[in-house]
């Protein structure tokens, strides 16, 4: 019998959890490279509207993602208090625009309810589940399906 706390099996996962439009969201934390304040962008002329740009990361042209717009919630203005997650996914660094990074959390397989069949046409295929923690449900996102989403796929022409 293990004698590990739940939140602290051989099963537990970390996620980075951030609030965007109200909600808790969270990301796997090995994904995650480092969390930064707003800085301008370079914006690319045609690119879709959740494509904000790309910033010069260390040498690296990083592309900014506004997950707001990509998931079709109000547009929130950019300022001080505006975070970008920088995430690795596969070979490519891609930052997100969030409203905020809320904490990081462990939680048990048991604490992980697998995402509701909502069709083909709901555009759902990258959140793997819901974690429940103090009563709080969070949306977990694997970035590397949200990546490799059709629309998003645009963006490896940048890098």
């Amino acid at each position: 019998m293990n004698a590990l706390a739940p939140e602290h099996g051989a099963d537990a996962q970390q996620f980075l959890t951030f609030k965007l439009a109200g909600e808790e969201y969270g990301v796997g934390i090995l994904s995650v490279q480092e969390i930064r304040g707003w800085s301008a962008v370079t914006a690319i002329p045609h690119s879709p509207a959740w494509l904000l740009g790309v910033i010069n990361l260390r040498g690296a042209v990083v592309p900014i993602i506004d997950l707001r717009i990509k998931f079709d919630f109000a547009k929130a203005e950019y300022n001080e208090f505006t975070v970008v997650i920088i995430l690795n996914v596969g070979a490519r660094v891609v930052g997100i625009v969030v409203d905020g990074v809320s904490d990081v959390i462990t939680l048990a397989a048991e604490q992980i309810r697998p995402a509701p069949s909502l069709g083909n046409n709901a555009g759902t295929s990258h959140i793997i589940g819901f974690g429940t923690l103090d009563d709080r449900m969070r949306i977990l996102m694997d970035v590397e399906r949200l990546m490799a989403s059709a629309d998003l796929g645009s963006i490896k022409s940048i890098q």
